[in-house]
């Protein structure tokens, strides 16, 4: 019996990971019972959802911080504090927005409505120049595609909406993952980098055919009473864009093409090439003038940041970085939207990890690498504290090693017949089938880094799920990890799905499994231990931006 104990004792060692220094110290402390206590007063009606510029979502922050100081963990702001500030900002219609097309000798002009709206984004001006066709408006050098090849210098573009491949599983973009090169801010950025006056973008008709309502469009994207969850967009994104902007009907883009003797559907279709790179096709004798007035209005937001300072001399200077965000979509009116699963399972799921990170290192365990613990606020507005971090890191990012983030630890993945969009490319499956189970999102961006969890979830035989990073539900572009891997920084969003209370008043603390939420805040403080001591770090293998 003795020597089957000690064989039992050998094969345990061995299962760990050589980067791995044995089971991380503390990791007791992280308990259901701690875990229950501080999401049922994060989750509780008090904190009313804890919306993006609301005074809950502040307590919520200032909570967050709170705890990050009273275990000793120093500051990893800006200005020697917790907090990294950054700029959010929407934007409301000034006085005059219109558009006037002139086609051979005839023009016309549009208000908002029906054939035309500005974007959010837009700068406010007016410019007039000829119009040429530029594919979907992408330039992606690394992926042989360039819509924007030809001098396109005082042009203004009619863009195509969406990607190439968005229905192609094999698409060097992303698959079937909207990638950011589909972004409509990022075009204009890109055409304005190009030396373009504007751009005019419509519907993929060869995509997406069927009757169009650009009159509805304009009226929910400017919505004659704001909306109670306002759209927000990155401060210092905005602030780039120095050109107009604007939405056009098919009917309208169809009368522009005519000349070319090709139709829009067509044209998409030439655009849809893998490897394209190409002139604007010319549009004979098409002009247009936008003018558009577009406020901005600017809302301060913030990031909660803390560091724990590595024990060697060299490795300290990386880091790991350990995240959740704290924000939901607030209240409406009594109904409160607790979001007790969606995050405020990952915040104290990351509080308890910074809790054993902090004891372990007052006893004189400190792992060599530092880690970072992050609270990226407004993610449901669009990861816009993940976004401000990677496109303004006070962090260089070649620093972080890895990004181990945590959205929605909480539940069981539940997908039930008939439950619509909200569940669009996800599979019938019962809660119970995945009592067990979480969902690893990021794997098949780096082999290096999955098999360091994969080596760590020894320790805890969760069920490690690997299914949807190249899904039509998008969800691994859905939570804070996704701006570093556009970064180029390694990073997995462990997710233990969807369910039917998904953004809904039924996320309670009361439907949480706490049991296996221990497991996960524990697997992702094991993997943490082991990345932040390994002799090497992980790496992409392919991923695309």
């Amino acid at each position: 019996m003795l020597r089957k104990s000690l064989v039992l004792v050998l094969l345990a060692v061995i299962a760990r990971p050589a980067c791995g220094q044995g089971s991380a110290p503390a990791i007791d402390l992280i308990t259901a019972a701690k875990l229950r206590a501080d999401l049922t007063f994060l989750a509780g009606d008090g904190f009313r959802g804890r919306l993006t510029n609301t005074p809950e979502n502040d307590l919520a922050i200032e909570w967050v911080k709170s705890r990050f100081e009273a275990f000793g963990l120093k500051p990893g702001g800006s200005a020697g504090s917790y907090f990294m500030p950054y700029n959010l900002m929407t934007a409301t219609l000034g006085g005059t927005n219109q558009l006037q097309v002139s086609i051979g000798g005839g023009t016309a002009t549009y208000a908002i409505g029906t054939d035309f709206y500005p974007h959010r984004f837009s700068a406010s001006g007016q410019t007039t120049a000829p119009v040429v066709f530029a594919g979907f408006g992408i330039s992606a050098s690394a992926l042989g595609h360039d819509d924007l090849a030809g001098d396109v210098r005082g042009k203004i573009l009619l863009v195509l909406n969406h990607e190439p491949g968005e229905n192609d599983a094999d698409s060097p973009f992303d698959g079937l993952v909207t990638s950011e090169y589909a972004n409509q801010l990022r075009k204009t950025l890109a055409a304005q980098d190009r030396g373009a006056a504007g751009v005019l973008f419509v519907s993929d008709v060869h995509n997406h055919p069927g009757p169009e309502n650009l009159d509805a469009a304009a009226r929910f994207y400017w919505p004659a009473t704001p909306p109670r969850m306002e759209r927000y967009m990155l401060g210092l994104w905005a602030e780039r864009v120095r050109i107009p902007a604007a939405e056009i009907s098919v009917a309208l883009a169809e009368s522009m093409v005519r000349g070319s003797g090709q139709t829009l559907a067509q044209l998409g279709r030439t655009a849809e090439g893998r490897r394209v790179t190409s002139a604007p096709v010319a549009l004979p004798s098409v002009a247009a003038t936008m003018t558009t007035s577009v406020h901005r209005h600017v809302v301060r937001d913030r990031n909660v940041l803390a560091v724990l300072e590595g024990s060697d001399a060299r490795l300290k200077e990386e880091y790991v970085v350990i995240s959740s965000h704290p924000d939901h979509d607030g209240a409406d009116g009594a109904q409160i939207f607790n979001g007790a699963d969606d995050n405020g399972s990952g915040t104290v799921g990351l509080v308890a990890i910074a809790e054993a990170f902090a004891t372990a290192a007052r006893n004189g365990q400190r792992p060599r690498r530092s880690i970072l613990f992050a609270s990226f606020n407004s993610e449901e507005r669009g990861l816009l504290g993940a976004w401000a971090f990677a496109e303004d890191p006070l962090i260089p990012l070649d620093r972080i090693v890895a990004v181990l983030n945590m959205d929605m630890i909480g539940r069981n993945e539940e997908v039930p017949e008939g439950g619509g969009m909200r569940f669009r490319g996800l599979p019938v499956q019962t809660a119970e089938s995945n009592a067990n189970s979480v969902s690893i999102l990021g794997w098949s961006r780096s082999a290096s880094l999955t098999s360091v969890i994969e080596a760590a979830n020894a320790s805890f035989g969760l069920t490690l799920k690997k299914s949807y990073d190249n899904n039509l539900s998008n969800l691994i572009r859905r939570s804070d990890h996704w701006p570093f891997l556009q970064h180029g920084v390694p990073g997995v969003w462990f997710h233990t799905g969807l369910h039917p209370d998904y953004h809904l008043a039924g996320d309670r603390p009361e439907k949480i499994n706490y049991a296996k939420m221990e497991k996960i805040a524990r697997l992702v403080h094991q993997a943490g231990w082991d990345l932040a001591n390994a002799a090497t770090r992980p790496r992409l293998n392919g991923g695309t931006q």
